[in-house]
């Protein structure tokens, strides 16, 4: 079991072995496992490894700064926190702790609506964060969602777009995963052999706050965390087309994201839509088995967008060195996902800053001793495909 101390993470890959002592095995099955095969999931952690830098020296680097800028709005640095659902249930309150973190620290944050805190809680504690929407089936519920986005305050609506059907997770049925979760013998279980997680996340929650329920994935109040014969919905998205997007479009005037996108021929539609900003994501390797990793598309649909449009990524980012890398091919921002969610798992907000300061530490480094002061001032001439 992890045993608090922080001073014994020294990268993002160290949380994840601390999270997977203290939290119950379906759970952390649910967040570290992706999809079949698990062959999405693995070429994005070694899609990097296929670039190589080329470091440029005699430069004058004592002026290093990671800043960004983002919608009008400055970032201390390229890198934010990916949507992730159920987070308050790895972590006490894990959606608050990331909001919190992420604003102190002065990153992006994207609240996903597979949450159990209530949008309007997170959005009070920061005046920067953005909202990921599964829109619903009728274009009467979406709108319905946006506007209580729009009212609860978030900055930008990412709409992720990847997740059509339900993909076949084996992961979660060989851990025994599912939500809502159902009461039995074996949840007493995993409670009582991870008694730090059972006491200070799952009870302390429903003794402050009550039942868990699934707050945001409508403009109403979701299914309970734990409940016997409740089907959430989320995944499954068979009717979202191009049409649905024009619709959220004319109903949200504040950036407007899909997350999702791989090729060009998306891009360059969602840009002709007026769409504001893409997230190049293979959805961490969660959806497709087998799609390619983000990092090989992004220079091409880059290219193709243009600089009126920007340009994100997700999906396998570990390293300061994987989010430049990324940034010479042309990305604006790098979203992560899985860290962050141990890092608060196992440390609450001084979990996630801790994570922060970490990675923004290797990329004040990595700045240096690639001869350069901004990420900005990356392109091809510093990196070689190997």
């Amino acid at each position: 079991m992890f045993d608090g101390n922080l001073s014994k993470i020294f990268c993002l890959d160290d949380f994840e072995e601390a999270a997977r002592r203290h939290l119950p095995k379906p759970l952390f099955g649910y967040v570290s496992g992706a999809t079949e095969t698990n062959l999405s999931l693995r070429n994005n952690q070694t899609s990097f490894q296929q670039w190589s830098w080329v470091p440029h020296v005699l430069r004058d680097v004592s002026k290093r700064d990671t800043s960004i800028k983002l919608f009008g709005q400055t970032f201390s640095a390229p890198f934010g926190i990916a949507p992730m659902g159920i987070s308050a249930l790895t972590a006490y309150r894990g959606d608050l702790q990331l909001t919190n973190a992420a604003k102190d620290h002065n990153i992006p944050m994207i609240m996903s609506s597979s949450s159990l805190i209530p949008m309007e809680e997170v959005a009070a504690q920061s005046d920067q964060a953005w909202f990921q929407a599964y829109l619903p089936k009728e274009k009467t519920d979406a709108v319905a969602l946006t506007h209580r986005v729009n009212q609860a305050g978030f900055k930008a609506i990412i709409v992720t777009v990847d997740s059509a059907v339900v993909p076949n997770r084996e992961n979660n049925l060989r851990n025994r995963f599912k939500t809502p979760l159902e009461p039995d013998w074996r949840l007493l279980w995993d409670g009582v052999t991870h008694p730090r997680w059972a006491v200070g996340t799952l009870l302390r929650t429903i003794v402050k706050q009550g039942m868990p329920h699934f707050e945001n994935v409508n403009a109403q109040r979701g299914a309970a965390l734990i409940a016997k014969h409740v089907n959430r919905d989320f995944s499954g998205r068979e009717h979202l087309d191009w049409e649905m997007i024009t619709t959220i479009r004319r109903n949200w005037e504040k950036p407007l994201i899909l997350k999702g996108i791989l090729n060009v021929e998306d891009a360059l539609t969602a840009k002709k839509l007026g769409i504001d900003g893409i997230i190049i994501s293979n959805h961490g390797g969660r959806q497709l088995d087998g799609a390619i990793s983000p990092i090989h598309v992004l220079e091409r649909i880059k290219n193709a967008v243009g600089g009126s449009m920007v340009v994100m990524i997700d999906s396998g980012f570990r390293r300061g060195t994987d989010i430049l890398k990324a940034m010479a091919l042309g990305a604006d921002c790098a979203f992560i996902g899985r860290p962050f969610n141990y890092a608060a798992a196992i440390g609450g907000y001084d979990g996630v800053a801790h994570a922060i300061q970490l990675l923004k530490s290797e990329l004040h480094t990595d700045l240096g001793l690639l001869g350069v002061n901004t990420p900005q001032e990356l392109n091809k001439k510093y990196i070689e495909q190997i």
